[in-house]
């Protein structure tokens, strides 16, 4: 990819639309486009249960690595794109989802599903994850940050609930399988929208970012470096922050987010409301709604994010989110009650509202190493995820039911609240690892 060149400079303030906001858009859909397969698990345990005879256990451990590989490969993706573009890591990454996807409907032993469902989705959401958000609000907003991390946000996490709905109708109608070739052809259909219009920085179309007042930007000189040079700045950044109590504070907190949101309630309510006689279809259109809740929720923290103390919204969300979790076992039943459409929207304008202020907190902290650093916490959110969505299965598999699993997860968000609220105020940034290379268009 080459950089567009730039015969003058641009005013920015004398663009009526900022082209941010065209990438913003991409990006959004970009993040919807890769959350397909992310809502498949929950809606397609029950038929591969019921067809293969698996136990939950198994199923929960393909989800599993998924989630790990989900959280773990985020902040290499990070560095990748720094180095090599947002836009070629991005299509590359939505192939890969695509290929796992359709690969997926050739799987007859759990160990395939673990290669497609876990290695190769997560492989490829991974590098759609949220630190993907996060880079592009550092790489092209300087004002508006908490807002538009907000809303790509909302993209990602809403894109994987309003999928459950339409997954849990294919499978009805055409199986599990044509359910799983639908999202594959979902992630490949996005590529070449990204291809097309999302660009890696502003200088690629000599303007300055969003909110900045630099009257004009000239193109930067292309990056050079090599993937290995990109695993090393991620892991030369780990080391630096690991020596920050800030970062293992927001560690453990976004641990305990993946537990309780990707972990629990997206892999293991669609099988538990199942138990208490609920048809999938219908479990499934209550996480939809959870997603239609988390566009509000989470784009007015990224509002708030903007305007109130970070680490009070943190504190206030996880505390809210345990709350509700103690009363799940009791909402549960083969009918919808008003009940569990409180508990739905409750949860559903708190699911990713931590998000926006935890990015805020990183760029605070981290300064440019922000999206870097976000990426690793990102990881903690989801290896929690990943041990919470196996520790369920076992709960379940033992006890014939979830009630210990919610129990426990609404004990674990008193814990992030208490984290999170005494994370110290930092007025200089923190220095993590060596300076980024001059980087160009590409």
């Amino acid at each position: 990819m080459t950089a567009e060149s730039v015969d003058e400079p641009v005013d920015t303030r004398q663009r009526r639309f900022h082209p941010a906001w065209t990438v913003a858009l991409v990006a959004l859909i970009a993040l919807i486009g890769a959350a397909g397969f992310r809502a498949a698990p929950g809606v397609l345990m029950v038929p591969l249960e019921e067809e293969f005879g698996w136990t939950t256990a198994e199923l929960s451990l393909a989800v599993s690595i998924n989630l790990l590989l989900y959280g773990l490969i985020a902040p290499f993706a990070a560095a990748l794109m720094q180095r090599f573009g947002i836009r070629a890591v991005t299509v590359v990454a939505l192939f890969v989802i695509g290929a796992g996807a359709a690969l997926s409907v050739f799987v007859a032993t759990p160990g395939q599903l673990i290669l497609t469902w876990g290695v190769l989705i997560g492989l490829g959401t991974g590098s759609m994850a949220l630190v993907f958000a996060a880079t592009i609000t550092d790489t092209w907003f300087a004002t508006r940050r908490g807002l538009v991390s907000g809303v790509l946000t909302a993209g990602s996490a809403t894109g994987q609930l309003i999928f459950l709905p339409v997954i849990a109708a294919a499978a009805e109608d055409v199986g599990w399988r044509g359910a799983s070739l639908i999202i594959a052809g979902g992630a490949l259909a996005v590529a070449p929208l990204v291809w097309i219009f999302l660009r890696n920085r502003p200088s690629d179309l000599g303007v300055a970012r969003y909110g900045e007042t630099a009257p004009a930007v000239t193109a930067a000189p292309v990056p050079r470096g090599t993937a290995w040079g990109a695993a090393k700045l991620a892991l030369t950044t780990l080391r630096e922050a690991a020596r920050t109590k800030t970062f293992w504070a927001l560690a453990i907190g976004f641990a305990i987010c993946g537990a309780t949101t990707n972990g629990l309630i997206g892999t293991h309510f669609i099988p538990s409301a199942h138990d208490h006689g609920m048809a999938t279809t219908t479990a499934a259109g209550l996480l939809a709604v959870v997603g239609i809740f988390d566009i509000v929720g989470t784009v007015f923290s990224g509002w708030l994010t903007d305007r109130v103390n970070p680490r009070i919204l943190l504190a206030a969300y996880y505390a809210l989110r345990g709350v509700s979790l103690l009363f799940l076992p009791s909402l549960l039943s083969a009918e919808v009650q008003p009940s569990i459409i409180v508990f739905i929207v409750i949860y559903g304008l708190d699911w990713v509202a931590t998000v926006p202020p935890t990015i805020a907190l990183c760029r605070e902290v981290f300064g440019d190493k922000g999206p870097l650093v976000f990426g690793w916490v990102f990881a903690a959110h989801q290896i929690g995820a990943g041990i919470a969505s196996v520790l369920a299965g076992l709960v379940r598999d033992h006890t014939g039911q979830y009630t210990v699993a919610w129990f426990a997860a609404a004990g674990l968000c008193a814990v992030a609240a208490l984290v999170s609220a005494s994370i110290r105020r930092h007025a200089p940034q923190v220095p993590v690892g060596p300076p980024i290379p001059p980087r160009s268009g590409d």
